[in-house]
């Protein structure tokens, strides 16, 4: 009779087959995204959890998944300018903004982003909201499984289908419809421009009836676009001089 295995050791198995079990499952899910379009999103279920708990009772979520060749070029070139002008260059983390971010708030200046098109593609798909060590940590491992399985148009493929550009709207597809009433083939650059400039806050924000905030961020997305030379950027092989809005 082979003798049992001490509890410890037994726990520590079973911990590492979960473990495993756990990371096989998690890239597997990565590769089968890498060529299935998410039927949903984390923030996209935890928004409808947290207006059934709040009681929001007639709020509605509109999304619908629109493929890369029917979406106006100028769309993802307006989302890399406003959000991660290095997008085609990094792998998943930006260093340099990072470093930024944390010699501003050192200084005690307004801290800003620096979560990369990769990472937020990451946390929206995958994760909840907040700013815990785990969540933090979770999302790095994502963006790193994401960037090693995902061409870097999928990423922005996926990451403009699942963005919240309004209250309950999320992706290109049905911004266009709400906002717009055209298909995102028809979008121009500044239409493109206006929807990345509410990403910061689209539950405030609106494209359709733009603040002089928001018109202001647009002007300077749409000059972003030109001087990044337009569409084809996202297929360059020289990084920007990354310009940041004032």
């Amino acid at each position: 009779m082979t003798p049992r295995r001490p509890f410890p050791a037994r726990l520590l198995r079973s911990l590492m087959i979960i473990l495993v079990s756990w990371l096989a499952l998690s890239w597997l899910a990565v590769l089968v995204l890498r060529f299935v379009p998410p039927w949903t999103s984390a923030v996209m279920m935890e928004r409808r959890v947290g207006a059934l708990i709040h009681g929001e009772t007639g709020f509605q979520l509109h999304q619908r998944w629109v493929p890369w060749s029917q979406v106006s070029p100028y769309v993802p070139l307006a989302m890399v300018a406003g959000e991660d002008q290095k997008f085609p260059f990094h792998r998943g983390f930006d260093f340099d903004s990072i470093q930024n971010a944390v010699d501003a708030a050192d200084e005690g200046r307004r801290l800003r982003g620096a979560s990369t098109i990769s990472q937020q593609t990451a946390k929206n798909l995958f994760l909840w909201g907040g700013r815990s060590f785990v969540r933090k940590g979770l999302e790095a491992y994502f963006t790193v499984l994401i960037e090693l399985t995902w061409p870097k148009q999928r990423i922005l493929e996926v990451y403009m289908n699942i963005a919240e550009l309004g209250n309950g709207i999320y992706g290109v597809g049905a911004a266009s419809d709400a906002f717009f009433r055209q298909p995102p083939a028809r979008l121009s650059a500044a239409q493109a421009a206006r929807l990345a400039a509410v990403l910061p806050n689209p539950r405030l924000l609106h494209a359709d009836n733009p603040s002089a905030y928001v018109q202001r961020r647009a002007n300077w997305i749409q000059q972003q676009m030109a001087q990044l030379g337009g569409p084809d950027y996202l297929q360059s092989r020289r990084p920007p001089r990354v310009q940041r809005q004032r």
